[in-house]
Protein backbone atom coordinates (compact mmCIF):
# COMPACT_ATOMS: atom_id res chain seq x y z
CA UNK A 1 0.00 0.00 0.00
CA UNK A 2 1.23 3.51 -0.82
CA UNK A 3 2.77 5.37 2.13
CA UNK A 4 0.54 8.40 1.59
CA UNK A 5 -2.53 6.15 1.59
CA UNK A 6 -1.47 4.59 4.91
CA UNK A 7 -0.61 7.84 6.64
CA UNK A 8 -3.58 9.89 5.48
CA UNK A 9 -6.46 7.49 4.84
CA UNK A 10 -6.04 3.92 6.11
CA UNK A 11 -8.46 3.14 8.94
CA UNK A 12 -10.13 6.53 8.75
CA UNK A 13 -13.75 5.76 7.90
CA UNK A 14 -14.73 9.41 7.83
CA UNK A 15 -18.38 8.79 7.00
CA UNK A 16 -18.71 7.30 10.48
CA UNK A 17 -17.71 10.57 12.16
CA UNK A 18 -19.27 13.44 10.22
CA UNK A 19 -16.58 13.40 7.47
CA UNK A 20 -14.12 15.08 9.82
CA UNK A 21 -10.60 15.30 8.36
CA UNK A 22 -8.95 14.40 11.67
CA UNK A 23 -10.17 11.27 13.45
CA UNK A 24 -12.07 12.02 16.66
CA UNK A 25 -10.69 11.18 20.07
CA UNK A 26 -13.11 8.54 21.36
CA UNK A 27 -12.35 9.14 25.01
CA UNK A 28 -14.99 6.74 26.33
CA UNK A 29 -13.77 4.08 28.74
CA UNK A 30 -16.50 1.60 27.80
CA UNK A 31 -19.12 0.88 25.12
CA UNK A 32 -22.80 -0.12 25.31
CA UNK A 33 -24.65 -2.84 23.37
CA UNK A 34 -28.24 -2.89 22.10
CA UNK A 35 -28.83 -6.59 22.79
CA UNK A 36 -27.38 -9.64 24.50
CA UNK A 37 -26.32 -11.25 21.21
CA UNK A 38 -23.96 -8.37 20.32
CA UNK A 39 -22.78 -8.10 23.91
CA UNK A 40 -21.80 -11.78 23.95
CA UNK A 41 -20.11 -11.61 20.51
CA UNK A 42 -18.02 -8.61 21.51
CA UNK A 43 -16.74 -10.33 24.66
CA UNK A 44 -15.69 -13.29 22.51
CA UNK A 45 -13.34 -11.09 20.45
CA UNK A 46 -12.16 -8.10 22.47
CA UNK A 47 -9.12 -7.63 20.22
CA UNK A 48 -11.38 -6.55 17.35
CA UNK A 49 -14.48 -5.32 19.17
CA UNK A 50 -15.08 -2.24 21.32
CA UNK A 51 -15.96 -3.36 24.83
CA UNK A 52 -13.65 -1.52 27.21
CA UNK A 53 -10.81 0.84 26.26
CA UNK A 54 -8.21 -1.18 28.15
CA UNK A 55 -8.60 -3.60 25.24
CA UNK A 56 -9.69 -1.94 22.01
CA UNK A 57 -10.58 1.70 21.46
CA UNK A 58 -11.70 3.18 18.09
CA UNK A 59 -9.02 5.91 18.00
CA UNK A 60 -6.30 3.50 19.09
CA UNK A 61 -7.51 1.00 16.48
CA UNK A 62 -6.91 3.50 13.66
CA UNK A 63 -3.33 3.92 14.83
CA UNK A 64 -2.80 0.15 15.05
CA UNK A 65 -3.90 -0.31 11.45
CA UNK A 66 -1.52 2.36 10.20
CA UNK A 67 1.46 1.01 12.13
CA UNK A 68 0.92 -2.57 10.98
CA UNK A 69 0.67 -1.42 7.36
CA UNK A 70 3.85 0.67 7.67
CA UNK A 71 5.80 -2.34 8.98
CA UNK A 72 4.17 -4.80 6.57
CA UNK A 73 2.76 -6.98 9.36
CA UNK A 74 -0.74 -8.34 9.87
CA UNK A 75 -1.51 -6.44 13.05
CA UNK A 76 -0.07 -4.19 15.75
CA UNK A 77 -0.51 -3.24 19.40
CA UNK A 78 0.34 0.05 21.09
CA UNK A 79 1.51 0.56 24.65
CA UNK A 80 2.07 3.40 27.07
CA UNK A 81 5.85 3.29 26.41
CA UNK A 82 8.47 1.63 24.27
CA UNK A 83 9.70 -0.20 27.36
CA UNK A 84 6.17 -1.53 27.86
CA UNK A 85 6.01 -2.90 24.30
CA UNK A 86 9.44 -4.53 24.65
CA UNK A 87 8.54 -6.08 28.01
CA UNK A 88 5.27 -7.49 26.65
CA UNK A 89 7.01 -9.02 23.62
CA UNK A 90 9.76 -10.65 25.66
CA UNK A 91 7.73 -11.78 28.69
CA UNK A 92 5.00 -13.16 26.44
CA UNK A 93 7.43 -15.56 24.77
CA UNK A 94 9.39 -17.00 27.71
CA UNK A 95 8.78 -18.91 30.93
CA UNK A 96 10.92 -19.99 33.87
CA UNK A 97 13.91 -22.02 32.70
CA UNK A 98 14.08 -20.42 29.25
CA UNK A 99 17.03 -18.58 27.71
CA UNK A 100 17.26 -15.37 25.64
CA UNK A 101 20.03 -14.30 23.27
CA UNK A 102 20.32 -10.51 23.03
CA UNK A 103 22.46 -8.21 20.94
CA UNK A 104 25.05 -6.57 23.20
CA UNK A 105 24.53 -3.02 24.44
CA UNK A 106 20.77 -2.75 23.86
CA UNK A 107 18.55 0.06 25.13
CA UNK A 108 19.22 0.41 28.86
CA UNK A 109 15.73 -0.64 29.96
CA UNK A 110 15.84 -3.70 27.70
CA UNK A 111 19.07 -4.64 29.44
CA UNK A 112 17.43 -4.06 32.83
CA UNK A 113 14.47 -6.25 31.82
CA UNK A 114 16.83 -9.16 31.13
CA UNK A 115 19.40 -8.63 33.87
CA UNK A 116 17.17 -7.61 36.77
CA UNK A 117 13.53 -8.44 36.14
CA UNK A 118 13.44 -11.73 34.23
CA UNK A 119 16.38 -13.12 36.16
CA UNK A 120 14.15 -13.05 39.26
CA UNK A 121 11.80 -15.52 37.53
CA UNK A 122 14.40 -17.99 36.29
CA UNK A 123 14.84 -16.70 32.74
CA UNK A 124 18.49 -16.62 31.68
CA UNK A 125 20.13 -14.50 28.98
CA UNK A 126 23.36 -14.08 27.01
CA UNK A 127 24.55 -10.81 25.48
CA UNK A 128 26.50 -11.32 22.25
CA UNK A 129 28.22 -9.28 19.55
CA UNK A 130 25.55 -9.67 16.89
CA UNK A 131 27.64 -8.24 14.08
CA UNK A 132 28.71 -11.86 13.46
CA UNK A 133 26.01 -14.54 13.25
CA UNK A 134 28.55 -17.08 14.53
CA UNK A 135 28.38 -15.43 17.96
CA UNK A 136 24.62 -15.89 18.05
CA UNK A 137 24.92 -19.50 16.94
CA UNK A 138 27.53 -20.16 19.63
CA UNK A 139 25.24 -18.75 22.34
CA UNK A 140 22.34 -21.04 21.42
CA UNK A 141 21.06 -23.52 23.99
CA UNK A 142 18.27 -26.10 23.72
CA UNK A 143 16.15 -23.83 25.97
CA UNK A 144 16.74 -20.66 23.89
CA UNK A 145 13.34 -19.18 23.03
CA UNK A 146 14.02 -15.57 21.96
CA UNK A 147 16.62 -13.77 19.84
CA UNK A 148 16.45 -10.06 20.61
CA UNK A 149 17.99 -7.67 18.07
CA UNK A 150 18.58 -3.93 17.92
CA UNK A 151 19.76 -3.00 14.44
CA UNK A 152 21.17 -0.43 14.39
CA UNK A 153 21.56 0.22 18.11
CA UNK A 154 21.25 3.83 19.17
CA UNK A 155 24.72 4.83 20.34
CA UNK A 156 27.34 3.20 18.08
CA UNK A 157 24.88 1.77 15.53
CA UNK A 158 26.08 -1.82 15.16
CA UNK A 159 23.85 -3.82 12.80
CA UNK A 160 22.82 -7.44 12.58
CA UNK A 161 22.16 -9.32 9.35
CA UNK A 162 18.38 -9.55 9.71
CA UNK A 163 17.73 -12.10 6.96
CA UNK A 164 20.48 -14.41 8.24
CA UNK A 165 19.32 -14.08 11.85
CA UNK A 166 15.70 -14.77 10.93
CA UNK A 167 16.58 -17.82 8.82
CA UNK A 168 18.75 -19.30 11.58
CA UNK A 169 16.12 -18.64 14.27
CA UNK A 170 13.33 -20.26 12.26
CA UNK A 171 15.41 -23.43 11.96
CA UNK A 172 15.80 -23.48 15.74
CA UNK A 173 12.22 -22.54 16.60
CA UNK A 174 13.38 -19.27 18.20
CA UNK A 175 11.17 -16.15 18.16
CA UNK A 176 12.96 -13.12 16.71
CA UNK A 177 12.23 -9.56 17.76
CA UNK A 178 13.88 -6.24 17.01
CA UNK A 179 13.85 -2.68 18.26
CA UNK A 180 13.44 -0.76 14.98
CA UNK A 181 13.27 2.71 16.56
CA UNK A 182 16.46 3.99 14.90
CA UNK A 183 15.28 3.41 11.34
CA UNK A 184 11.50 3.82 11.60
CA UNK A 185 9.30 1.72 9.27
CA UNK A 186 10.10 4.07 6.39
CA UNK A 187 13.81 3.22 6.38
CA UNK A 188 13.72 -0.45 7.45
CA UNK A 189 11.01 -3.13 7.49
CA UNK A 190 12.41 -6.07 9.50
CA UNK A 191 9.35 -8.26 8.89
CA UNK A 192 10.29 -8.35 5.20
CA UNK A 193 13.52 -10.10 6.27
CA UNK A 194 11.60 -12.66 8.34
CA UNK A 195 11.72 -11.06 11.82
CA UNK A 196 8.71 -12.11 13.92
CA UNK A 197 8.09 -9.05 16.14
CA UNK A 198 9.01 -5.45 15.29
CA UNK A 199 9.15 -2.98 18.19
CA UNK A 200 9.39 0.79 18.42
CA UNK A 201 9.67 3.56 20.87
CA UNK A 202 7.01 5.50 19.00
CA UNK A 203 8.01 8.47 21.13
CA UNK A 204 10.76 9.02 18.55
CA UNK A 205 10.11 9.46 14.84
CA UNK A 206 6.60 8.02 14.73
CA UNK A 207 5.10 10.69 16.97
CA UNK A 208 7.80 13.20 16.16
CA UNK A 209 6.67 16.10 18.36
CA UNK A 210 8.20 15.27 21.77
CA UNK A 211 4.79 15.27 23.45
CA UNK A 212 3.78 11.59 23.66
CA UNK A 213 5.42 8.50 25.16
CA UNK A 214 4.28 5.43 23.17
CA UNK A 215 5.38 1.87 22.43
CA UNK A 216 4.63 -0.12 19.29
CA UNK A 217 4.57 -3.87 18.63
CA UNK A 218 3.96 -5.18 15.09
CA UNK A 219 3.58 -8.89 14.32
CA UNK A 220 1.32 -11.60 12.90
CA UNK A 221 -2.34 -11.77 13.89
CA UNK A 222 -1.58 -14.91 15.89
CA UNK A 223 1.24 -13.28 17.86
CA UNK A 224 -0.71 -10.05 18.42
CA UNK A 225 -3.73 -11.94 19.74
CA UNK A 226 -1.51 -13.99 22.08
CA UNK A 227 0.14 -10.87 23.53
CA UNK A 228 -3.14 -8.91 23.63
CA UNK A 229 -4.89 -11.60 25.67
CA UNK A 230 -1.99 -12.02 28.09
CA UNK A 231 0.47 -9.17 28.57
CA UNK A 232 -1.59 -6.21 27.31
CA UNK A 233 -4.91 -7.04 28.95
CA UNK A 234 -3.38 -8.44 32.15
CA UNK A 235 -0.73 -5.78 32.80
CA UNK A 236 -2.77 -2.94 31.30
CA UNK A 237 0.04 -0.84 29.81
CA UNK A 238 -2.32 0.79 27.31
CA UNK A 239 -2.07 3.96 25.24
CA UNK A 240 -4.79 6.56 25.82
CA UNK A 241 -7.07 7.60 22.93
CA UNK A 242 -5.81 11.17 23.22
CA UNK A 243 -2.19 10.06 22.84
CA UNK A 244 -3.15 7.80 19.94
CA UNK A 245 -4.67 10.79 18.15
CA UNK A 246 -1.45 12.76 18.67
CA UNK A 247 0.59 9.94 17.13
CA UNK A 248 -1.80 9.77 14.15
CA UNK A 249 -1.18 13.52 13.74
CA UNK A 250 2.57 12.93 13.90
CA UNK A 251 2.48 10.21 11.25
CA UNK A 252 1.08 12.67 8.69
CA UNK A 253 4.48 14.35 8.39
CA UNK A 254 6.75 11.34 9.04
CA UNK A 255 8.27 11.16 5.53
CA UNK A 256 9.00 14.90 5.41
CA UNK A 257 10.52 14.94 8.90
CA UNK A 258 12.71 11.91 8.24
CA UNK A 259 13.96 13.28 4.93
CA UNK A 260 14.80 16.62 6.53
CA UNK A 261 16.66 15.09 9.48
CA UNK A 262 18.52 12.66 7.22
CA UNK A 263 19.64 15.34 4.77
CA UNK A 264 20.66 17.79 7.49
CA UNK A 265 22.61 15.13 9.41
CA UNK A 266 24.56 14.18 6.29
CA UNK A 267 25.33 17.83 5.57
CA UNK A 268 26.70 18.33 9.10
CA UNK A 269 28.62 15.04 8.98
CA UNK A 270 30.41 16.22 5.83
CA UNK A 271 31.57 19.26 7.80
CA UNK A 272 32.62 17.16 10.80
CA UNK A 273 34.67 14.83 8.57
CA UNK A 274 37.05 17.69 7.76
CA UNK A 275 37.26 19.23 11.23
CA UNK A 276 40.57 18.87 13.10
CA UNK A 277 38.82 18.43 16.47
CA UNK A 278 36.94 15.30 15.36
CA UNK A 279 38.48 11.88 16.03
CA UNK A 280 35.72 9.69 14.64
CA UNK A 281 32.05 9.66 13.70
CA UNK A 282 29.51 6.82 13.96
CA UNK A 283 26.72 6.75 11.36
CA UNK A 284 25.47 3.66 9.48
CA UNK A 285 25.80 5.31 6.05
CA UNK A 286 29.16 6.97 6.75
CA UNK A 287 31.91 5.94 4.33
CA UNK A 288 34.09 4.68 7.21
CA UNK A 289 31.35 2.69 8.97
CA UNK A 290 32.51 -0.92 9.25
CA UNK A 291 29.11 -2.36 8.30
CA UNK A 292 28.28 0.13 5.56
CA UNK A 293 27.43 -2.53 2.99
CA UNK A 294 25.03 -4.33 5.33
CA UNK A 295 23.43 -1.08 6.47
CA UNK A 296 22.78 -0.01 2.89
CA UNK A 297 21.40 -3.46 2.07
CA UNK A 298 18.87 -3.40 4.91
CA UNK A 299 18.08 0.29 5.33
CA UNK A 300 16.69 2.96 3.06
CA UNK A 301 18.12 5.82 5.11
CA UNK A 302 19.40 6.79 8.53
CA UNK A 303 17.55 9.80 9.87
CA UNK A 304 19.20 12.34 12.13
CA UNK A 305 21.02 10.31 14.80
CA UNK A 306 24.83 10.02 14.84
CA UNK A 307 27.71 10.01 17.33
CA UNK A 308 31.04 11.82 17.45
CA UNK A 309 34.29 11.26 19.33
CA UNK A 310 36.19 14.51 19.76
CA UNK A 311 39.94 15.11 20.02
CA UNK A 312 40.82 16.46 23.43
CA UNK A 313 42.80 15.31 26.44
CA UNK A 314 40.97 17.54 28.88
CA UNK A 315 37.65 16.61 30.56
CA UNK A 316 37.34 20.28 31.53
CA UNK A 317 37.56 21.33 27.88
CA UNK A 318 35.03 18.67 26.95
CA UNK A 319 32.59 19.98 29.52
CA UNK A 320 33.22 23.54 28.37
CA UNK A 321 32.47 22.49 24.77
CA UNK A 322 29.14 21.04 25.86
CA UNK A 323 28.21 24.15 27.78
CA UNK A 324 29.09 26.44 24.84
CA UNK A 325 26.48 24.74 22.67
CA UNK A 326 23.37 26.93 22.64
CA UNK A 327 21.29 25.46 19.79
CA UNK A 328 21.33 21.81 20.88
CA UNK A 329 19.21 20.79 23.86
CA UNK A 330 20.85 18.38 26.31
CA UNK A 331 18.22 15.66 26.54
CA UNK A 332 17.54 11.98 25.92
CA UNK A 333 15.34 10.58 23.14
CA UNK A 334 15.21 11.90 19.56
CA UNK A 335 12.88 12.20 16.59
CA UNK A 336 11.24 15.54 17.35
CA UNK A 337 11.67 18.96 15.77
CA UNK A 338 14.49 19.93 18.16
CA UNK A 339 18.19 19.03 17.85
CA UNK A 340 19.69 17.24 20.84
CA UNK A 341 22.96 16.13 22.41
CA UNK A 342 23.77 13.38 24.92
CA UNK A 343 27.34 13.85 26.21
CA UNK A 344 28.49 10.55 27.64
CA UNK A 345 30.83 12.35 30.02
CA UNK A 346 27.67 13.10 32.00
CA UNK A 347 25.64 10.00 31.14
CA UNK A 348 27.77 6.86 31.26
CA UNK A 349 30.43 8.15 33.62
CA UNK A 350 28.53 8.39 36.89
CA UNK A 351 28.43 5.67 39.58
CA UNK A 352 26.30 2.77 38.46
CA UNK A 353 26.16 3.90 34.81
CA UNK A 354 29.76 3.27 33.75
CA UNK A 355 30.35 2.03 30.21
CA UNK A 356 34.08 1.52 29.63
CA UNK A 357 33.60 0.86 25.91
CA UNK A 358 32.42 4.43 25.28
CA UNK A 359 35.01 7.18 25.93
CA UNK A 360 34.25 10.40 27.76
CA UNK A 361 34.99 12.33 24.54
CA UNK A 362 31.93 10.73 22.91
CA UNK A 363 28.65 12.60 22.21
CA UNK A 364 25.48 11.46 20.52
CA UNK A 365 23.71 14.06 18.39
CA UNK A 366 20.23 14.19 16.94
CA UNK A 367 19.66 16.65 14.11
CA UNK A 368 16.11 17.95 14.07
CA UNK A 369 14.27 20.24 11.69
CA UNK A 370 16.28 23.44 12.13
CA UNK A 371 18.45 24.87 9.35
CA UNK A 372 21.66 22.78 9.28
CA UNK A 373 23.79 25.89 8.66
CA UNK A 374 22.43 27.43 11.85
CA UNK A 375 23.29 24.28 13.82
CA UNK A 376 26.77 24.10 12.28
CA UNK A 377 27.54 27.66 13.38
CA UNK A 378 26.85 26.56 16.94
CA UNK A 379 28.96 23.40 16.67
CA UNK A 380 31.83 25.24 15.05
CA UNK A 381 32.06 27.95 17.69
CA UNK A 382 31.81 25.37 20.49
CA UNK A 383 34.71 23.32 19.06
CA UNK A 384 37.10 26.28 18.86
CA UNK A 385 38.53 25.74 22.34
CA UNK A 386 38.47 21.93 22.50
Amino acid sequence: MNISEILNHLGEDREQYFNAISPPVIQSSNFAFPDLHQFRAAFADELNQHVYSRGNNPTVEILRKKLAALEGTEDALVFSSGAGAIAAAVIGNVKAGDHIICQQAPYSWTSALLRKFLARFGVDHTFVDGTDLANIEAAYRPNTKVLYLESPNTMTFECQDLAACAAWAKQKGVVTMIDNSYSSPLYQQPASFGIDIVLHSGTKYLNGHSDVVVGVLCASKEMVRKLFESELMTLGGILSPHDAALVIRGLRTLPLRLQRSDASARWILDKLDDHPKVERVWYPFHHQFEQLELAQKQMGGCGGLFSVQFKTDSPEKMEAFIHRLKRFLMAVSWGGHESLIIPTIGFYHIPGRENPTIPWTFCRFYIGLEEPEWLWEDLEQAMEEL
